[in-house]
């Protein structure tokens, strides 16, 4: 057995490398990764010193969270977690209700010429490209303050996102429905009403139910930059360091998002069976 080794190591010297070889690799390797690292940390300011003193702030925000406590003002707080909810449950269905003829706008199998479809299709991805955040800072300052500006920027947000997961279901359609349809003597507009949306329809509400839980989410954010909703309730309590009334916001969208997401995987079973 040992002599099959030394042969091999004879016949194969750059499979059996010498430990000062694997060093040198190993260096080539993570040398330049190690370096990198360090700039980089030297760029954002990243100090065992700074991470400590943030290590002990973060435990005294958490100390001060328990228990949690809705406060005096929990009314407002509710109907800060009712405007949020209502906003992404509004904006995912226009956004959804928009984003149909745009899909089918943006289907290869649709719109047949090469030149449109690539034009339509970087249109998507150019609004697709803005963060959600990005358009309720532009809508806070068109609309001003409140739940308003919150949905426009869900909708405009999800739209272009909705529209280009339909084109993609659309195009992985089969054919064979719509031929049969066309060949009837029907419209092309019936060919796609009977013949593709029954196929996507599954899978678009899918996306469309999981767009809606993640605007959930999503609508928190926008509160912080004033666009309404239950993330206002959270910027006021930071703001003046009440963290067990945060912890108690943080507790509520939690249990909404497990309620949403529930009742999503029972829509989906229902309907994808």
């Amino acid at each position: 057995m040992t002599a099959d080794i030394a042969r091999a190591e004879r016949l194969l010297p750059a499979a059996f490398p010498s430990v000062a070889r694997r060093v040198l690799r190993a260096s080539l390797i993570f040398g330049p990764l190690l370096i990198w690292l360090i700039a980089l940390c030297a760029w954002f300011d990243i100090t065992p010193i700074r991470l400590l003193n943030g290590i002990g702030g973060v435990t005294t925000i958490l100390r001060q969270m328990v228990p949690p406590s809705p406060g005096a003002q929990w009314q407002d707080i509710l109907l800060g977690l009712a405007q949020s909810v209502a906003m992404a449950f509004l904006g995912t269905l226009i956004a959804a209700l928009l984003a149909l003829p745009l899909g089918l706008l943006g289907a290869r199998n649709i719109v047949v010429n090469a030149l449109a479809h690539f034009s339509i299709r970087r249109i998507y991805d150019g609004f697709r490209g803005i963060d959600q955040l990005i358009w309720a800072l532009a809508f806070v300052r068109a609309v001003g303050l409140g739940p308003l500006a919150g949905l426009l920027a869900i909708i405009v947000a999800d739209v272009f996102i909705l529209a280009k997961l339909l084109a993609e279901a659309v195009e992985n359609t089969d054919r064979a429905q719509q031929d049969a349809i066309t060949a009837t003597g029907a419209h092309r507009l019936l060919a796609i009403r009977f013949g593709v949306l029954p196929q996507v329809a599954p899978v678009y509400l899918a996306q469309v139910l999981y767009s809606f839980e993640s605007n959930t989410r999503g609508a928190t954010i926008l509160g912080l930059v004033g666009a309404g909703g239950i993330g206002l309730q959270i910027a006021e309590r930071i703001k003046v360091r009440y963290w067990d009334e945060v912890a108690f916001i943080i507790l509520l969208i939690l249990l909404t998002v497990m309620a949403i997401d529930r009742i999503s995987a029972l829509l989906r079973r229902r309907f994808m069976a």
